[in-house]
């Protein structure tokens, strides 16, 4: 199996937008209630970079898998060496090893891009992304209780740290 990750060209945002909207009904890994549109996400992608926050696109064996990315922290100078990590993965290919392959991509670009910290925050109830970061080294770091409200129940958001480097 060859996992690849290349960066997220302007013509990826459509596949981008897809797979986060795969995951909405589920009501288990993002906020949104309804589907987001290519035009509502453009400033998002926008914003990532190359050498700075990126925006991966993940393959495996020449076939696209999902995405991974990079999200400023709290947008202030002070906070530059903190980002969220996000993975968006295909439904065909979850829960197959491959969120700790890129969480370990992560790891390994951080140095070179001067972040120190990632974080990751992850629904209460989301038991399997819970688990992959806590087995990845992340620690949980704060707890917000019942804050979104999912139509069907009100859920926490769980906020997961990891120090990279010191």
């Amino acid at each position: 199996m060859e996992i690849t990750f290349t960066h997220a060209q302007e013509n990826d945002l459509k596949r981008i937008v897809s797979t986060y909207n795969s995951t909405i009904p589920s009501r288990l890994v993002t906020a949104d209630l309804e589907p987001v549109s290519i035009e509502s996400k453009q400033a998002w992608f926008d914003v990532h970079s190359e050498n700075r926050r990126p925006l991966w696109i993940v393959e495996v064996d020449g076939v696209y898998a999902g995405w991974m990315s990079f999200n400023s922290f709290y947008g202030r100078p002070a906070y530059d060496g903190t980002v969220e990590v996000s993975i968006y993965l295909e439904e065909s290919a979850r829960g197959k090893g491959l969120g700790k392959i890129c969480l370990q991509k992560a790891f390994d670009v951080c140095l070179e891009l001067n972040i120190k910290t990632l974080l990751g925050f992850i629904f209460d109830h989301n038991e399997p992304s819970l688990q992959l970061f806590y087995k990845m080294g992340f620690d949980k770091w704060a707890h917000l209780p019942k804050i979104a409200n999912m139509i069907d129940a009100e859920r926490g958001l769980i906020i997961l740290g990891k120090r990279i480097t010191d």
